[in-house]
């Protein structure tokens, strides 16, 4: 198989091994985990250590059927960050084996099944998503009511989050509710004014802790931007692009669109900008297509939620997109080194 030559010279930046990539975004979600732990309760921590452990017994389960180093590939961090990942995307009360089945399925069928690191199409972390969004829906809908904190706070202990995931603990659904972007989506015949003046989940409690958390992960990927374990084209162009198509719809029709703003501060927005969509193996290489690349995540994920069956759609905009990054690298590749103008695709019969 001939491989695109995307530019030249290459470069090696010192220390950027992929361990050491790795544990800079786990590093960068710090801050949105800490505060999505204060605000939404010890489940995603939880989340975090089934899904952890979960990936590594079948990371090494899978080397060990391929004859594989085991200890060499686990010290890359590539398991622990897709479960990091899903741990986080998870709702804080999700049963155990929910968790268990989007982790395998990430590692064993989105990952080990394509060669490992480096050679899977889709991002790991969001085919684990997807399978476990589209097959129970009910417990992935189910996230922890914010107007609910401060009676939470004083009953929801951690033993109680322990038992909501670990077995059944029906007291658990005093405390449930939908997410903003799940209000907004189904409140049917009402107008935005009247949505957000009576569903629960669109009153300033719930709003302001999705704010935060969201900007928390933002603290986090401009953490990455600064240290230059990402580039800003991806992260930029999906967030612009949803503020755009956002801005253009409640522009047409502000009494049944929601605004940018809300777009961009409620959901997985920043989380999915700076921490999915710039997986390095299933996005875009060079910086035209990364531009692509974000805007189109962007625009899938504002045609979800306005019209789609689910209310957010990084997953679904995610995976689509690294369908089409092949493609897009195709066409975009940057002016080689030496070299006046940049290769427009490749031509048939040509040796590369």
């Amino acid at each position: 198989m001939a491989l695109l030559r995307i530019t030249s010279p290459h470069t090696q930046r010192a220390g950027q091994r992929t361990s050491w990539v790795m544990q800079m975004v786990i590093l960068a979600t710090l801050p949105g985990v800490l505060l999505q732990t204060w605000l939404f309760g010890w489940g995603t921590l939880m989340n975090i250590a089934v899904a952890g452990i979960t990936a590594l017994v079948c990371e090494a389960a899978i080397l060990s059927v391929r004859r594989r180093n085991v200890s060499f590939f686990l010290k890359d961090y590539s398991a622990l960050l897709t479960a990091v990942l899903l741990g986080i995307a998870l709702p804080p009360t999700v049963p155990w084996w929910v968790t268990v089945t989007a982790v395998g399925f990430a590692i064993i069928f989105a990952k080990q099944l394509y060669g490992g690191l480096g050679n899977n199409p889709f991002n790991p972390a969001m085919v684990g998503y997807a399978i476990v969004l589209v097959s129970f829906p009910v417990p992935m809908s189910q996230w922890l009511g914010a107007a609910d904190l401060v009676a939470a706070a004083d009953s929801l202990s951690f033993s109680q989050s322990a038992q909501a995931i670990f077995s059944h603990l029906p007291a658990i659904d005093a405390y449930t509710m939908a997410t903003p972007l799940d209000g907004f989506k189904n409140k049917d015949v009402l107008d935005s004014q009247a949505a957000f003046a009576s569903v629960p989940a669109l009153q300033a409690a719930s709003l302001n802790s999705w704010m935060w958390v969201n900007l928390a992960y933002l603290l986090g990927g401009l953490w990455l931007l600064y240290i230059r374990v990402i580039t800003w084209h991806t992260p930029a162009a999906l967030l612009g692009a949803l503020f755009v198509m956002a801005g253009f719809f409640y522009l047409l029709n502000p009494a049944d669109a929601a605004s940018p703003l809300f777009h961009l501060t409620t959901g997985a927005a920043m989380f999915g900008a700076f921490f999915i969509a710039t997986d390095p193996v299933s996005s875009c290489t060079s910086n035209r297509g990364k531009l692509v690349y974000g805007a189109g995540i962007g625009i899938l994920v504002y045609i979800i939620r306005a019209w789609g069956g689910y209310p957010d759609g990084i997953a679904f905009g995610v995976l689509l997109m690294n369908f089409a990054a092949p493609l897009i690298d195709y066409y975009t590749q940057p002016r080689t080194y030496g070299h006046k103008k940049a290769k427009k695709g490749l031509k048939v019969g040509e040796d590369n």
